[in-house]
């Protein structure tokens, strides 16, 4: 029976509110079930608060993924026909139980992986077709322009060598961005020696071309999209938008981030130098049941991502304002970006679950380590940051200029008069270590 709960409005600009709000995702194969299992919980504490209708995308004011990240924030914030997100979060995990298996097909073979990493010396070890079908059956003809918040999506150009950022904030200095949200989600998905290039363009209402594009993974150069979609909040704060009127561009303490791992296998040592400069091409595109060659620059784009950010929410004196969810001890199977049995998607499940149950941990500037940070657990932190999520939601509405000033729009712009002066209010994240579930 459908609920009679009315959708929640639409999120207003920051300009009537304290915070910017920035959801991240990062890529990683099938282990993007980490992050879903994540999202699933933080939802259902916003549904708790403000009812079942709700959804992440009434909340964040750009919700930014690469590669598998990429794909959940399509699902996250492309409109149905009533014109709300097409998944709910807790959805999403069932999805990738359900399609994985054909995405990334598994071969019980003995020598199944030998015959892979003999196919991916001359091409992709997934041909990529079930994926495309999926996902354009998934997302249909929605374009980036019609998402229900900001989004932010890297990926990377082959043919000119260069990342290509598709974002929300850029569709009006360039329109050719405004690309079919599954070609973004192809081609952000496209890593290298796993599935194929992805090629398309982009046509104005005439049919005349607008942009060509030619994309891999964002992962080579951004797997951890956090920076990117601060950095374009950021550009657009330089830039005079009024929807950050009362907002400079280094108030760190006006934001709030939420960035998503999917885990990292790094503290298995699995590689080392003895071994490693014995291999030629064949060694760096298969060890150890995995690829060390995309291991390395996935992994050490999202460890630099967070080592800057941290430096700088640190030195600004904002650091409860970031929050990081990671899990670096992923071993053995779990470990794998690709690997689709039945038990391993299950225990990906289980990874996610126990990571709520972790210490919320930080990055130690020294080391490059994630350490506990007080006792407070993920879950206690997301709850807090549900509160949070939900305060700026409704001090924004009841911020909104009076009809005298100026009649409102359905998105909160004004028809005429001037946006409300906002006093900047510095406010950081809550000390983790008072946090409270009661």
């Amino acid at each position: 029976m459908p609920s009679r709960e009315a959708p929640p409005s639409p999120l207003q600009r920051p300009t009537y509110g304290n915070l910017i709000t920035i959801l991240s995702i990062d890529g990683g194969g099938v282990r993007g079930i980490i992050p879903s299992v994540i999202l699933d919980f933080l939802e259902t504490e916003l549904q708790k608060l403000d009812g079942e209708n709700a959804r992440l995308a009434d909340y964040f004011d750009v919700i930014s993924g690469t590669s598998t990240g990429g794909l959940v924030t399509a699902m996250l914030t492309a409109p149905n026909e009533e014109n709300r997100p097409i998944f709910a979060a807790k959805d999403i995990t069932d999805f990738y139980l359900e399609h994985c298996p054909r995405i990334f097909p598994h071969d019980s073979n003995p020598f199944g992986h030998a015959e892979k990493v003999i196919k991916a010396l001359s091409g992709p070890k997934y041909d990529g077709v079930y994926l495309h079908e999926l996902v354009q059956d998934l997302l249909g003809d929605t374009r980036l322009h019609e998402t229900l918040t900001n989004v932010v999506i890297p990926t990377f150009d082959i043919k000119r060598l260069q990342p290509t950022i598709f974002s929300s904030y850029q569709l009006k200095k360039n329109p050719s961005l405004d690309a079919f949200l599954s070609d973004i989600c192809i081609g952000t998905s496209a890593a290298p020696t796993y599935l194929p290039s992805h090629a398309f363009g982009t046509e104005d209402s005439e049919g005349n071309l607008l942009g060509e594009f030619n994309l891999i993974d964002g992962g080579v150069a951004a797997n951890n999209p956090t920076l990117v979609a601060i950095s374009e909040v950021t550009q657009e704060i330089t830039g005079g938008s009024i929807d950050f009127f009362s907002i400079k561009p280094t108030e760190y303490g006006r934001f709030l981030v939420l960035s998503l791992g999917t885990g990292s296998p790094k503290f298995e040592e699995k590689y080392d130098a003895n071994t490693s400069s014995n291999w030629g091409l064949l060694g760096w595109l298969s060890s150890s049941g995995s690829t060390p060659l995309i291991d390395v620059f996935t992994q050490s784009s999202s460890d630099m991502v967070d080592y800057h950010i941290s430096t700088v929410f640190q030195a600004l004196h904002s650091g409860e304002n970031y929050l990081r969810i990671q899990d670096d001890t992923l071993s053995g199977d779990v470990a794998l970006m690709d690997l689709t049995t039945r038990k391993n998607l299950e225990d990906l499940v289980q990874v996610g679950e126990e990571l709520l149950k972790k210490p919320v941990s930080k990055v130690n500037l020294g080391t490059g380590l994630y350490e506990p940070f007080h006792c407070t657990t993920n879950e206690q932190a997301l709850i807090r940051f549900a509160k949070m999520l939900s305060k700026e939601k409704i001090k924004r509405e009841r911020k909104l200029p009076s009809i005298s000033n100026g009649a409102k729009t359905q998105n909160g712009s004004l028809s005429k008069g001037n946006p409300v002066h906002l006093k900047a209010v510095s406010q950081s994240f809550p000390d983790l270590q008072q946090l409270k579930t009661g």
